[in-house]
């Protein structure tokens, strides 16, 4: 898709920003009331061929719910965008937060959770990396999966390689949440949207029409469930990984709080 800008910083959204999302709302619900936007509202950049490919991707490898989460990361993504974060907006590739929000827990899917010694989130954003590298001769795809682009200019490989690890930034970083340092812009509004999608965190940042909506196009189909139940997998088999930081020994605190999202109870 094409940009606004020609920054690669601004386009994919490497911008530093506060990890605490306090010092950005500076303690209050939101910056700018949000007023309703719905689906039809939102441009999905599905004519960019590597926003396709990868949504075809997440959908073989992803079960439904898992997908239809990820879609929902991208509208609450963009709505919080454009309504909290205009200057942003007015750069950040769609076509990146696309990219990131289909790919973000690609690493819970069946063929990669419990093949690999890693938490989810560093696999899948390895994974990520390497489905959006461009591709060149010596380009090894015996242990990767094939990237999903041709071999660009020399020009567009850089910017390509920008797009690509900004989405591997933000997909490892997409669980550490905390109050100390700093993240991506693009990690930061992913994360506002995940926690808002999973534990009804900042409950106020997304207008209640827009909620509605978005949950009806893309249904939860018990959502909280399947995410705890794949919380509750990943740290039996691998006790080491990142989710326990978010919910103690056995991810417990974790897995409990997404079952009891109490902001999304009336979407089943």
């Amino acid at each position: 898709m094409s940009s606004t800008t020609n920054d690669p910083i601004a386009e994919h959204g490497w911008t530093a920003v506060p990890l605490d999302p306090e010092a950005i709302f500076q303690g209050k619900p939101y910056l700018y009331e949000p007023g309703p936007i719905l689906v039809k509202d939102i441009h999905f950049p599905s004519e960019d061929p590597i926003v396709a490919k990868a949504q075809q991707f997440a959908k073989e490898h992803l079960p439904p719910q898992t997908y239809n989460h990820s879609m929902r990361v991208f509208y609450w993504a963009t709505a919080i965008l454009h309504q909290q974060f205009p200057t942003h907006a007015a750069h950040l590739s769609p076509s990146t937060l696309a990219l990131t929000a289909l790919l973000h827990d690609i690493g819970t899917a069946a063929a990669f959770l419990t093949t690999t010694h890693l938490s989810f989130e560093f696999h899948g954003a390895i994974t990520a990396l390497h489905l959006l590298t461009p591709p060149t001769p010596t380009t090894s795809t015996t242990t990767s999966p094939t990237p999903l682009g041709s071999p660009p200019a020399p020009q567009a490989a850089q910017a390509a390689q920008a797009q690509a690890e900004a989405v591997c930034e933000a997909i490892i970083r997409h669980q550490d949440l905390g109050t100390r340092g700093s993240i991506t812009f693009l990690g930061q509004l992913v994360q506002l949207a995940t926690v808002y999608d999973n534990l009804g965190a900042r409950p106020y940042l997304v207008h209640g029409a827009t909620r509605d909506d978005v949950n009806g196009v893309f249904p939860r189909g018990g959502w909280g469930g399947c995410f705890a139940a794949t919380i509750r997998r990943e740290v039996g088999a691998k006790p080491w990984v990142h989710s326990t930081l978010l919910g103690g020994p056995g991810g417990e605190g974790f897995a409990n709080a997404v079952e009891g999202n109490l902001l999304m109870a009336a979407y089943p």
